[in-house]
């Protein structure tokens, strides 16, 4: 009779003696036995829960891939953002880095800085709780992201379970890459089967990560490093944090030093370059952090990337081919942009066939023709750039690149601001090339707030031809929305119920949510109170909006130009038909303004929305400002505050609370 208290035992050491063999391999790169042997702990593991399915274990180093593949990826919603980094390409740049550092800090007469390759793969999380890898997901947007558990379940240099050391919970963050010898025998097994291959790792590593099946990912050789974490280790810096993760089995980047100063971080970038070709994967920089946690701490943030760390990219690669016509695209924000077409050429990784020309200026400096030869550069995801032309080469039919006079997508007269290099096409509201961006806009939250119309279903709207311009919202149907992929009959009526409610609102807030050019939530509302009707609005001339206070020169233009324009006049025509409609704006005011002349900026949390108590400030004649000045009469502070508490208590702004926030309220 078979012993089943041995073979539980067995089973349990072998499965502890492969996951010390693979933190020996993976982790301390000091294997201690060979492969073969290493097989055989293996295949008599197997050969033991096969024989006993009920003794196998999530766990276990067998359960790496998933038996079925899954139908589609959930969505994660991070516990904390996945940020990205602010990039540096000189030695001057890492120059200024260090020095707004200096002036944030005090006590910094030595900078320890941890130096670290940047890796050209998929920024992923992964979560571990009791010691066990429960889900991993991948960057997305930065706060959402995809969950791929069962793929990074595959990767071998990921562990299923924690040494005992691990704390309970524990959030990890790192890069999943595709080592170079794994990528070539990817794309030879591709030509083999006549598949396409893949252009370069990344994009190899990426569309590995995102199959259903997961015995797919498994085959293709994958490797994952951790850069940071987002649990709290009690540890004093970065470095020391990284040496615990190694010591929980996560597998650290054995490249990663620390160096002291600028010159510190430049010695360090030039020998990581010169290492660059020679390593068994593709790095195209070098990450900087600040190693103390309290000085990352004091310097913060600044919009999606830390203050603290930076990203120190490596040289571009460069490649010379004939630029065969120049193509002119419009952008969402009516911007022209010139797109050099290319004789397909291989740089940076991948084949290159479109590259930008940015605009007529940098086109006219750089004394770029068609049919040039031209230098083509491309650094890791950056858009590949015509650098300059090969003079020497120039044929005798090449030709001067000539910019359009109207725009190519919709017609509509192009112009160059005074001091601006971008052409633009003016008509917002009109031209399809800047469709979703307006109607992005138009249903945002300041704006018609237009609740559960996001930005994939404003696209799809757009692609299947229901929304051709703005107008076409309001005349939706459920039968329309229902043909929508993964619209549900809930989610379509909730839609059309906020598309009718949107029709109620007042002047100010469809001013803005028209999308002019610097006009923001208060010119808008100073534009309404100003000309009263949209009438009034579209035979404004220039001087007329100069003088209005808070209207500058350039605003003034922008809003003449739009409210002139006779494409978008019919469409905000159609609007109004639609049903938009808002309350009659009185000839005076007719309610007092106690706070006319004040300026208050807002931080923190308070018992209502920043935006409703904007409004009733607003209503009462002050200005509601994002940043503190010495003008600022004073700064109202919520719970948690940000830095502008700081500022207000340097220039000797007041500092209001909730309950002088009230007591303003009823003045």
């Amino acid at each position: 009779m078979v012993d089943k208290n041995k073979i539980t035992q067995k089973i349990s050491a072998l499965r502890k003696e492969i996951q010390e063999h693979d933190f020996q391999y993976y982790v301390l790169d000091d294997p201690t036995i060979p492969d073969s042997e290493y097989d055989k702990l293996y295949r008599e593991l197997v050969d033991l829960e096969k024989a006993h399915p009920e003794l196998i274990t999530a766990d276990s180093p067998t359960q790496r891939v998933a038996p079925k593949p899954v139908t589609a990826f959930a969505e994660h919603t991070h516990s904390k953002p996945m940020l990205s980094l602010n990039n540096a390409f000189s030695e001057e740049e890492i120059a200024q880095f260090e020095k707004r550092i200096r002036q944030t800090l005090d006590n910094t007469d030595e900078l320890v800085y941890t130096c670290e390759p940047k890796f050209d793969g998929l920024a992923v999380s992964i979560i571990y709780e009791n010691g066990l890898f429960i889900k991993g997901s991948t960057r997305g947007d930065g706060v959402i992201g995809e969950d791929i558990t069962h793929n990074l379940k595959t990767i071998a240099s990921i562990p299923l379970k924690l040494r005992e050391k691990a704390p309970k919970n524990l959030e990890i963050r790192g890069e999943v890459y595709m080592p170079i010898k794994g990528f070539e025998a990817l794309n030879k097994a591709s030509v083999t089967n006549n598949e396409k291959p893949f252009a370069n790792p990344r994009n190899a590593a990426a569309g590995s990560l995102r199959q259903l099946d997961p015995s797919i990912t498994a085959k293709r050789h994958l490797a994952f490093y951790a850069y940071g974490c987002t649990s709290e280790l009690d540890c004093e810096t970065h470095s020391e944090m990284m040496e615990k993760l190694k010591s929980f089995g996560i597998r650290v980047c054995p490249l990663n030093q620390l160096v002291k100063n600028a010159e510190g971080i430049l010695k360090c970038y030039k020998a990581m370059l010169a290492k660059r070709d020679k390593l068994p994967y593709q790095i195209d920089g070098m990450v900087i952090k600040v190693n103390n946690f309290s000085y990352q701490k004091q310097l913060g943030f600044v919009a999606k990337a830390p203050k603290f760390a930076l990203a120190y990219k490596f040289p571009a690669e460069e490649a010379m081919t004939e630029l065969e016509s120049v193509d002119f695209q419009v952008g969402r924000t009516g911007v022209l942009t010139p797109v050099a077409r290319l004789k397909p050429v291989f740089v940076g990784g991948v084949t290159v066939s479109n590259a930008t020309l940015h605009n007529i200026d940098e086109i006219n400096r750089k004394d770029v023709h068609i049919h040039d030869w031209v230098i083509v550069r491309r650094a890791g995801d950056v858009i590949p750039e015509v650098v300059a032309p090969v003079l020497a080469k120039r044929p005798k039919n090449a030709q001067k690149i000539v910019f359009p006079t109207a725009c190519p997508v919709c017609g509509s007269d192009i112009t160059q601001a005074e001091n601006e290099v971008a052409m633009r096409c003016m008509t917002g509201l009109y031209c399809k090339a800047q469709l979703i961006e307006a109607i992005r806009h138009y249903v945002s939250r300041k704006a018609m707030n237009i609740d559960g119309l996001g930005e994939k279903w404003v696209a799809q709207l757009v692609e299947s031809g229901l929304i051709k311009h703005i107008d076409d919202i309001y005349h939706l149907t459920l039968e329309q929305l229902l043909k929508l992929e993964r619209m549900a009959d809930k989610s379509a009526k909730n839609l059309l119920e906020a598309i009718e409610h949107s029709k109620k609102t007042t002047l100010g807030k469809f001013i803005y949510a028209l999308g002019v050019r610097e006009i923001g939530e208060v010119g808008a509302n100073t534009l309404a109170k100003h000309f009263k009707t949209m009438d009034n609005i579209f035979i404004a001339t220039e001087e007329q909006l100069i003088a209005i206070p808070d209207i500058g020169p350039v605003a003034a233009n922008h809003v003449m130009r739009f409210f002139h324009d006779k494409h978008n006049q019919q469409i905000i025509h159609k609007l109004i038909e639609a049903g938009i409609h808002w309350p009659k704006i009185p000839d005076t005011i007719t309610h007092a303004q106690p706070l006319l002349g004040k300026t208050y900026v807002i931080t923190g949390t308070l018992n209502q929305p920043r935006e409703d108590i904007k409004a009733q400030l607003e209503t009462l004649g002050a200005k509601v400002s994002s940043s503190v000045s010495a003008k600022t009469t004073a700064v109202i502070a919520g719970d948690e505050p940000g830095s502008k508490i700081q500022k207000a208590e340097k220039l000797g702004v007041s500092i209001f609370g909730q309950e002088e926030l009230d007591k303003l309220l009823l003045s």
